[in-house]
């Protein structure tokens, strides 16, 4: 396979596949979300959308383009990744206190609502594996899939045999 055929395939698969893990937990997992996590799901979609373009543009630089772009968004989800981790292993702290809005209404309404929503902290994994949470996994996974389609963009060829 070439390498840019191979580099449009991760730029496809490796956000689809995250995304997809990150719906999986929530849905049938049963994985509550926090904000960093939601923060982390928007660049793999974006980047989806431009591995798609870079497939149907193969031939000449608009797909080249679109590949960058899509790098650049797994890669933007990974930096997330890292920062959320950060978080969570106390290295430092996050930007917000990771809460959730509220309808409007009735003051007695909003207080249900409050009452009803599930606190979501973003500093406590909820899950590991390992010793890695899944914002770990997200960073590593990002950014070492962001590594591969460089590095198949430009033809660098792996020293292993």
């Amino acid at each position: 396979m070439r390498g840019l055929t191979l580099a449009r395939l991760i730029a496809l698969i490796a956000p689809a596949g995250l995304l997809g893990g990150a719906l999986l937990s929530q849905y049938v997992g049963g994985l509550a979300p926090c904000e960093m996590c939601y923060w982390q799901r928007w660049p793999h979609a974006a980047a989806i959308i431009f591995a798609l373009f870079a497939i149907l543009l193969r031939g000449g630089t608009g797909g080249r383009f679109f590949l960058i772009l899509s790098a650049l968004f797994i890669a933007t989800s990974g930096g997330i990744g890292v920062f959320h981790a950060g978080v969570e292993y106390g290295w430092w702290e996050g930007l917000t206190a990771c809460s959730t809005s509220t309808a409007g209404g009735s003051a007695q309404d909003i207080l249900n609502s409050i009452m009803a929503t599930p606190l979501v902290r973003c500093d406590v994994p909820q899950w590991t594996l390992l010793g890695i949470s899944l914002a770990g996994y997200n960073a590593i996974l990002s950014l070492g899939a962001t590594i591969a389609i460089i590095m198949l963009m430009t033809g660098h060829k792996s020293k292993v045999s």
